[in-house]
């Protein structure tokens, strides 16, 4: 459910570049609606009151949410003081690809457990191959993604990648849950058996 709510500063950003028209007034500078740097701008300021509500509800922040935070304010610090859209571009590759190597490199550093495991361990009870099977699964996903982010940045247009952005922030994250909740369905059978 929390990926489903980071998806909203993505769709700030998407109306924020395609909504034209509208100004932005902001510590005494206007920023105008309809390009890549205030749709990033907006991207940022969303992503921060995101973090905060999260923290005010939860009173903790998830290392994959403060993951993602860095590279927005990272990427897109770098995309407005230089004047180069190509870094927010990068965004979702950079993210996607941390996380792929967080659950490479999780098991060697968790007693052979796998990210899924440890943050769905004790919710669910899986035999290890089958968290095994979605630990790869996901690795796929972020390997993926990132790279089709790649392709789509530099074979279209800025206004192409900008809607890919957020219909394959939905529908990537639609697939993958499907496939987990796939590969995870029979097993709840046998829970509800015992």
């Amino acid at each position: 459910m929390q990926q489903f709510f980071e998806i909203i500063p993505v769709v700030l950003f998407f109306l924020a570049y395609y909504v034209k028209g509208y100004s932005i007034d902001v510590l005494g500078h206007t920023f105008e609606t309809g390009n890549i740097y205030t749709a990033t701008g907006v991207l940022m300021a969303a992503t921060a009151v995101h973090l905060l509500i999260t923290f005010l509800a939860t009173k903790k922040l998830e290392k994959r949410l403060v993951l993602l935070a860095i590279v927005i304010f990272v990427t897109g610090g770098l995309t407005l003081v230089l004047h180069n859209n190509k870094f927010i571009m990068w965004k979702p590759t950079l993210f996607n690809w941390a996380l792929a190597i967080a659950f490479i490199v999780a098991p060697y550093f968790m007693a052979k457990k796998t990210l899924m495991e440890k943050m769905l361990g004790g919710q669910l009870e899986l035999p290890a191959n089958i968290w095994h099977k979605l630990n790869r699964l996901w690795i796929a996903n972020f390997i993926i993604v990132g790279g089709l982010n790649l392709i789509v940045a530099y074979s279209f247009s800025e206004s192409f990648w900008v809607s890919y952005k957020l219909y394959s922030s939905i529908g990537f994250t639609l697939i993958i849950t499907i496939i987990t909740g796939i590969l995870i369905a029979p097993h709840l059978k046998n829970l509800d058996n015992k």
